[in-house]
């Protein structure tokens, strides 16, 4: 989503005292700057073959018409794809011992930046070889439909995974009693005759964590609640139900 903003500097001569004012309209985005840096490779291009025709103008409008394409790919393939699985896998290591538990926020604090730069720089080299007309052989092609599309796709697959492998939600409802078996003549105490999380899991597997994520992402897109209110919301939430369990026995 491009931002429109006004920037107005003042130069000041310390020999001659003349004051110059400079005045430009600039577009600022919140594209996903590791992509988003194929647009620099074309404007360095576009500048260097312009033979001094290059305009503001003209590297504004080629910025605007990136905005869109490069927005989509940015999100799905580096927020939603890229950093998960970084997390997944540095999570994970340094939860599998606890000697090692420092691992893995080193891991990720090196392979971020070196990432960031290795994408960054690939981008930018392609979008310096390739140029605007290389874009738009892309885009009119529909190759860049087709990778919008995958790389959305690989998202919701990595955010759906994520969310059947960290959110844990459990409903600790059971029917409890003591069965009499006539073939050993004995009694079984405490029986589990019904398991309502069991039951849920047998139609839906991790239908509550889906739930709950669905949750959370309707309140904050929907609702525009801020991941603080999110977090206190759950951890009341988490509170007053674990309260609750007590109270009637579940957790006695």
């Amino acid at each position: 989503m491009p931002i429109h903003g006004h920037t107005k500097i003042e130069l000041t001569s310390q020999t001659t005292g003349e004051v110059e004012t400079i005045e430009k309209d600039n577009i600022v985005t919140n594209a996903v700057s590791q992509i988003f840096n194929a647009f620099n490779g074309m404007a360095l291009l576009r500048e260097a073959n312009a033979n001094g025709e290059c305009t503001p103008e003209i590297i504004s409008s080629v910025k605007t018409a990136l905005i869109g394409p490069t927005s989509a790919i940015g999100d799905s393939l580096w927020v939603a794809t890229i950093i998960p699985i970084l997390l997944t896998i540095c999570l994970s290591i340094s939860q599998a011992s606890a000697s090692t538990s420092w691992l893995g926020a080193v891991l990720y604090m090196v392979i971020y930046p070196v990432l960031t730069c290795f994408i960054s720089y690939k981008l930018f080299r392609f979008g310096y070889k390739s140029g605007l007309e290389g874009m738009q052989t892309i885009m009119a092609n529909g190759q860049l439909e087709k990778l919008t599309s995958t790389m959305t796709v690989m998202g919701l697959i990595v955010v759906g995974a994520l969310t059947a492998s960290f959110v844990s939600v459990s409903l600790p409802i059971q029917i409890v009693k003591d069965v009499y078996d006539a073939t050993t003549d004995t009694v079984l105490t405490g029986q589990v005759l019904f398991n309502a999380d069991n039951m849920l899991n047998a139609i839906f597997p991790k239908i509550l964590p889906l739930g709950l994520t669905l949750g959370v992402y309707h309140l904050y897109a929907k609702k525009q609640w801020s991941p603080m209110k999110l977090m206190l919301a759950i951890l009341a939430l988490a509170a007053v139900l674990t309260g609750l369990g007590y109270a009637t026995g579940f957790y006695a």
